[in-house]
């Protein structure tokens, strides 16, 4: 997907899904092995390629030590 496709605010999810990341104090990399994932799969998330549904944002929530409603609008 390219990120002329998405909306405003799931562009504003994603840009809160990297600061949750780096707030983690994270790499990729450590991300994609804490969930048993590709490192290309974190930064198809964040980039907007892949859509993040939620039982995934539960994971990443879980693994960044953040509420749900940390992503939301």
């Amino acid at each position: 997907m390219k990120n002329s496709t998405h909306t405003a605010a799931y562009r504003a999810f994603r840009k809160k899904l990297v600061t949750a990341r780096k707030e983690a104090g994270l790499t990729q990399k450590e991300v994609s092995v804490a969930l048993k994932q590709p490192q290309s799969y974190v930064s198809k998330c964040e980039s907007g390629e892949k859509r993040v549904d939620i039982v995934e944002l539960q994971k990443f929530a879980k693994l960044y030590k953040k509420e749900i409603t940390f992503f939301l609008p």
